[in-house]
């Protein structure tokens, strides 16, 4: 573990470390967010996106990046289907897990499954792909067929 003061997560290590919460207030910024979740660990980053056509609005949803996954298993443990310190009684319960990777986005330059066509893909190859042996046998045998019927 790195302790200098500029410590960012290596790529690829925050998966297990950063905090999907969603069930957000509207009224409800990031500086909040940090006040509620800093007393489980430092945070790195928090994402709060916001509506594409309405860059004053967030979406109901955020994503904390701990220092560390135990410390992001214990803002979970603590605040999932709670409500956020400021906002009890309105009937809005958080949901937190562990977030998942962004799948169509790679900000940490780490290689993601839709870098490449599907076709390249393991699970793809293991379910479609005939094995090189048939797949020369086929050709073969499409040749000697049509052959026979000309």
């Amino acid at each position: 573990m790195n302790n200098d003061a500029g410590y960012t997560a290596p790529a690829g290590s925050s998966k297990k470390s950063t905090v999907y919460v969603s069930g957000l207030a509207p009224e409800v910024n990031e500086e909040q967010l940090l006040q509620a979740f800093v007393t489980f660990g430092d945070i790195l980053d928090i994402k709060l996106p916001h509506e594409p056509n309405q860059p004053s609005k967030h979406r109901g949803f955020a994503f904390l990046t701990f220092q560390s996954a135990s410390d992001a298993q214990d803002a979970i443990d603590n605040f999932d289907l709670n409500e956020l310190p400021g906002y009890q009684g309105r009937g809005r319960f958080l949901k937190c897990s562990i977030a998942n990777p962004n799948k169509f986005n790679s900000e940490s330059g780490g290689s993601n499954k839709f870098d490449k066509p599907i076709w390249e893909s393991e699970e793809y190859q293991q379910k479609y792909a005939k094995p090189s042996g048939e797949e020369n046998g086929t050709a073969g045998g499409e040749a000697d067929g049509q052959e026979e019927d000309s």
